[in-house]
């Protein structure tokens, strides 16, 4: 990274912070010549489950793996729906179709970014089977709320987790707050692989069993197939430097929270003069800002949004747009016939969000050298 300039994400600097543990885990694997499967792989999966608080871990290659396999023993199947949100990335709607279902849409909580429970509850069918809440940008949704409809119907709910690693409602942590929870390792989460790499967390263990065949081929024995399944095992060596990395991701949770509170502290005179919208924080939640995600206000055929981060790349400042066409408009979704309107929270958004560098690497310096920044754009916008 050229002096003066701060990158996005900087995934160089958190392997040097772990480049011991990881090459000897790797080395491991390697000399033991178990590559799939296997010890490596039943040990992230017994300290993940424990580290969410569920009595199971099952690992699968990716966070949409996990999300599909779920679904799908939690028995969503053709002819179901499962509402979710159209603010979020579309692994979580294609794992819905993929598990036969239909995606439904329900708009969006503006301060938090997910699922708004009176929006599900105005989405509901005699076909929803389950509930998919996102836990946006490392933020919980608001289970309470969607437990409570869940039992009113008795549908599942499966939790989009993948940018929640560490998260907590009410001193429960992510994965462990609905039926199943899924977990994305992709490598820029908090808790990242170095490839691809998800885990289903449950406390049910006809699910988890369930899943587990998934990942293999249905197999329910060696070379005996309950079911048709998929190829969606975890590589060991991919589990082995997520255990090393799991070690440290409370201590990366903090350090995300540190740096999130310096913002705050350096923007919050750009909120008061209503320049910008800072993230909101859930009463009785815990973020891990996976993402810090500002608001910037402010349309035209251009966003104010858009100009301010091309003004911030200019000063040398990378920032990201987490995400800039809600799923209802994509392409793929088109024969859904949601137009414009459709979801305005989630519309509105999608104009206006606007993620700024956040990685516990990340130095106080920089963060100040951000917000000071991004403070002079907007004042002069």
């Amino acid at each position: 990274m050229t002096a003066g300039r701060v990158a996005s994400l900087d995934l160089g600097a958190e392997f040097i912070e772990v480049r011991e543990g990881v090459e000897a885990a790797a080395r491991r694997v390697l000399e033991s010549g178990r590559y799939i499967g296997g010890p490596e792989v039943e040990g992230l999966e017994r300290e993940f489950a424990a580290y969410c608080g569920t009595a199971h871990g099952v690992a699968v290659s990716s966070g949409t793996d996990a999300l599909r396999f779920a679904l799908i023993a939690a028995g969503v199947g053709p002819g179901h729906e499962v509402i979710t949100s159209p603010f979020t990335f579309i692994g979580s709607t294609e794992a819905i179709s993929q598990a036969g279902a239909r995606s439904v849409f329900a708009d969006i909580e503006p301060a938090t970014f997910t699922l708004d429970p009176a929006r599900v509850q105005a989405a509901l069918t005699p076909r929803t089977r389950a509930l998919m809440p996102v836990h946006l940008y490392g933020q919980a949704a608001d289970m309470e709320g969607l437990r409570s409809i869940a039992r009113d119907r008795g549908l599942a709910i499966v939790e989009d987790a993948c940018q929640a690693h560490g998260a907590a409602l009410g001193g429960r942590r992510c994965g462990a707050l609905g039926s199943a929870g899924c977990f994305s390792f992709y490598p820029t989460k908090n808790l990242g692989a170095a490839g691809e790499a998800g885990l289903v967390t449950t406390d049910d263990a006809a699910l988890a069993d369930h899943v587990r065949r998934l990942r293999d081929h249905g197999q329910s024995g060696k070379y005996v197939h309950a079911e048709e399944g998929y190829n969606g095992r975890l590589d060991a060596i991919q589990a082995a430097i997520l255990r090393v990395k799991l070690k440290r991701l409370e201590a990366w949770n903090d350090r995300r929270r540190a740096i999130a509170a310096r913002y705050r502290a350096g923007l919050a005179a750009a909120e008061k003069q209503g320049l910008l919208i800072l993230p909101a924080e859930r009463t009785g939640a815990r973020h891990v800002y996976h993402l810090f995600a500002v608001r910037v206000p402010g349309g035209g055929a251009v966003t104010r949004r858009d100009r301010v981060r091309g003004a911030l790349l200019e000063a040398g400042i990378e920032t990201g747009v987490h995400y800039p066409v809600p799923l209802h408009r994509q392409p793929c979704y088109a024969s859904m016939g949601k137009g414009e309107g459709s979801f305005p929270e989630s519309e509105r958004a999608s104009r206006e969000v606007l993620t700024l560098p956040l990685y516990p690497q990340l130095r106080d310096e920089q963060v100040d050298q951000v917000a000071l920044t991004l403070s002079r754009i907007l004042a002069a916008r």
